[in-house]
């Protein structure tokens, strides 16, 4: 870590740190190119993720208004300018059963605050966000099958043929998918206010509590959070379906969809990791029409 203070000028993370808190900068460690933690003046760290201004924007409306329903732990939004997110740094801290258990219960209540229409951007959020590096474009709808398979599975299906990563006589299977949607995706909901992005890697645990980061907030359906939780696997993710299911039941058979709502997700990683994750998002899709 640096021990220079830094005061606003310049387009680094200390940089920006010190223009969005209006604080001095004590030190910076870089943990990737767009990403460092930065130790303001007082001693406080904060977090600096750069983008461009869409995904800077859509990550910075995305946790208000996670933050807004009182539910789960969002990091603090100190302030953005074009480039530059910064948010407060989460404690660090081990996964517990206890833990899991009530993230289960937030997440529900997350979900149950609601969202105005399924693919609705979260209020100040642009409707070209981001899911990961990947664009993620948020167009309101109000029949959940229909607008899943119209803005989130075929979009990224076509991406992944161009791409090559998915053959052109292999598409079929998936397009079925998204013509029996409206009998495959169980009873109707509510548009539900989701995390987006629920993977592993984007919930993190103080010993005490979980904190989620880096959203691509939209409202859907709520089982698409619980599927991400599964794609990539979570520490006690037992009891932290046991804790969501106490606070909210789930419809019969939301397990048998888990993979239905998992196509979006390993379609994306198919553009942009490869075969790999298109073999997944094919064999889900099999297993859909299957059913």
């Amino acid at each position: 870590m640096t021990a220079r203070r830094t005061a606003a000028g310049g387009d680094g993370p200390a940089a920006a740190a010190a223009r969005v808190t209006g604080c001095a900068v004590r030190g910076e460690r870089r943990l990737s190119a767009a990403l460092a933690e930065v130790t303001l003046d007082d001693g406080r760290p904060v977090m600096v993720k750069r983008g461009d201004e869409p995904a800077v924007r859509a990550e910075e409306a995305g946790l208000r208004w996670l933050a807004e329903a009182g539910a789960v732990r969002v990091p603090r939004v100190h302030g953005r300018d074009r480039h530059w997110l910064v948010t407060a740094r989460v404690p660090d801290g081990r996964p517990t059963p206890g833990t899991a258990l009530r993230f289960g219960g937030e997440l529900a209540a997350l979900h149950a605050a609601g969202a105005p229409a399924f693919g609705a951007p979260p209020p100040g959020g642009p409707a070209d966000a981001r899911i990961g590096l990947a664009p993620m474009r948020n167009v309101p709808g109000t029949d959940w099958p229909r607008w899943y398979a119209e803005h989130r599975v075929l979009p990224y299906l076509r991406r992944a043929v161009d791409a090559g990563t998915v053959r052109p006589a292999e598409a079929a299977v998936v397009e079925r998918v998204c013509e029996r949607l409206p009998e495959l995706a169980g009873p109707a909901e509510p548009p539900a206010r989701l995390h987006g992005d629920l993977w592993n890697g984007n919930v993190l645990w103080d010993g005490e509590h979980v904190w989620l980061i880096d959203p691509a907030a939209h409202g859907g359906h709520r089982e698409t959070d619980l599927a991400m939780l599964h794609l990539f696997g979570c520490p006690y993710l037992e009891h932290v379906l046991d804790g969501y299911r106490r606070a909210a039941p789930l419809a019969d058979g939301w397990r048998d969809r888990v993979g239905l709502h998992q196509l979006f997700p390993l379609l994306v990683h198919a553009v942009l990791f490869g075969r790999g994750y298109a073999e997944q998002a094919l064999a889900a899709a099999r297993a859909a029409v299957a059913a």
